[in-house]
């Protein structure tokens, strides 16, 4: 599956940046860690080898970067310095990793999904919602999308455009239908153990998407559905198989 381990050069992290790929050809996305923040995160928990088929098909190309969470939404600290280190990977995310991608793909323009499972769907989430002409297609799964209740109080304008409960319902104008143009949200959660606060914050976001007319699909699994990657795996197979198949 053409397997790479590198380390990306970043001005913004001010350090490289662990990243594995898969894949020789496909559809770009990106991985989102959850709050383990590890870039071998998909690998080591099997996510990888569940959607070899799709990878050795040429359907997808996953780029999977580590994230700073630790530093940012579940570190220690004031609100407004783990915020501006969250800024800084979003930095290292649009200016330095998209355009990686797009000359590793040989397209200058080619746009790309996004996935994360836990704190890794409020990044996909932000990700299509705030650069909708870059990210055609966010999958979240047992998301977390409440961003202000990790600041522990501090709530800026930075703050404001990084919390989907609270940008969301103000959208309009032009910057509604960027959105509503460019991008679609796939949300999924599951009913049973561990799910816990992704239930009610995933049908929030869901409800938030469909009073602005933003294109989404909701998958509420049942009882039996896990917040585990058991149940996350079979879960990708089937809406990236759905959309990138």
């Amino acid at each position: 599956m053409n397997e790479r381990y590198l380390r990306l050069p970043s001005r913004h992290l001010g350090r490289p940046a662990h990243l594995w790929t898969f894949g020789w050809w496909g559809r770009p996305v990106i991985v989102f860690p959850s709050a383990s923040g590890l870039a071998h995160e998909w690998r080591a928990s099997g996510a990888i080898a569940a959607l070899a088929p799709l990878i050795a098909a040429g359907k997808i190309k996953l780029y999977c970067p580590e994230s700073n969470a630790s530093q940012t939404w579940t570190g220690e600290g004031w609100g407004g310095d783990r915020l501006a280190r969250h800024l800084a990977y979003e930095r290292f995310i649009v200016e330095e990793l998209v355009p990686w991608i797009r000359q590793d793909c040989d397209s200058p323009h080619i746009r790309m999904g996004a996935v994360g499972v836990s704190l890794g769907a409020l990044y996909a989430s932000n990700a299509a919602l705030r650069f909708p002409e870059l990210f055609e297609h966010a999958l979240c799964l047992s998301g977390r999308y409440d961003a202000e209740s990790f600041l522990e109080g501090f709530f800026d304008d930075e703050a404001y455009f990084h919390a989907p409960y609270a940008y969301v319902p103000n959208l309009s104008g032009y910057e509604l239908d960027r959105v509503r143009r460019h991008t679609s949200l796939t949300l999924v959660v599951g009913l049973g153990p561990h799910e816990n606060t992704c239930i009610p914050e995933t049908l929030k976001m869901g409800r938030l998407l469909r009073e602005k007319g933003i294109p989404h699909y909701q998958d509420v699994w049942g009882h039996d559905s896990a917040h585990h990657w058991d149940w996350w795996k079979r879960q990708l197979r089937l809406h990236l198989a759905h959309r990138y198949a």
